[in-house]
């Protein structure tokens, strides 16, 4: 059985992607935090799906744990989804650095360790596929979430490598940059409805491209546009405007 291993399986958008990998016959790793919630869901998706699921506990800012954890992995993984990051507070961020490094951490780092020991993995077994979720927001900063930003913008490059590097072993990297999603990311924010994904329509988008082998997606489809239009604006006008 090939396993795939969700890194921040805390996500809303884990147990609607996990479970189109278990219908397909994967076993499944359930990577987070909360380990009390993993163990429930990883129970449902076994009794539903009659694959092997299993929880495991991991913070994806402590990077000196990555490789014990992924060594402890009694398969390795066929492929790893990292959906693990924060939004953080960017007003406090502004003014403490603590904030903005949690941030950077958890949206970056972090997740940098632990795809670089999976895809040397991959790259050694000439077999696999990594997806990483960035965001639209690190296609240009504003003021509003600009450290965040930062961030997504560092791992959406460090994916775009990654690929580059890992073609010719013909291992898949996919970069997904989804726009608004409904999320407890953004639970209390105002969002336009028509532009704000529910978690199950973001894990089929990214399902069906994994499996197209597809390198980079936007979530919904219309993000490609709205994130061009947004970055042709000339940087002279984008300073004066009051960009949330």
């Amino acid at each position: 059985m090939k396993y795939i291993l969700f890194i921040g399986a805390g996500s809303d958008i884990t147990r609607p992607l996990a479970s189109l990998y278990a219908k397909k016959g994967y076993g499944i790793y359930l990577a987070s935090r909360n380990y009390e919630k993993l163990v429930r869901d990883a129970n449902d998706l076994a009794i539903r799906f009659s694959v092997d699921v299993r929880a495991y506990k991991f913070d994806v800012t402590d990077v000196l744990s990555h490789q014990k954890f992924y060594d402890q992995l009694p398969v390795k993984p066929y492929g790893i989804i990292t959906l693990a990051g924060i939004l953080g507070d960017q007003k406090k961020a502004e003014i403490d650095f603590a904030e903005a490094s949690a941030i950077i951490n958890a949206n970056y780092v972090g997740l940098t360790s632990v795809i670089h020991i999976a895809a040397n993995d991959f790259e050694k077994r000439k077999e696999g596929f990594i997806v990483g979720i960035s965001s639209v927001a690190g296609e240009r900063g504003r003021k509003s979430n600009y450290v965040y930003a930062s961030a997504k913008a560092g791992f959406t490059t460090f994916l775009s490598g990654l690929r580059n590097r890992l073609y010719s072993s013909r291992i898949q990297v996919l970069t997904v940059h989804p726009g608004f999603i409904r999320t407890k990311m953004i639970e209390g924010k105002k969002t336009a409805e028509i532009i704000t994904a529910v978690p199950e329509r973001v894990a089929r988008d990214i399902f069906i491209a994994q499996q197209k082998g597809k390198d980079f997606i936007y979530s919904k489809w219309f993000w490609r546009y709205i994130m061009l239009a947004f970055t042709l604006i000339p940087e002279s006008l984008v300073k004066k405007l009051d960009l949330q």
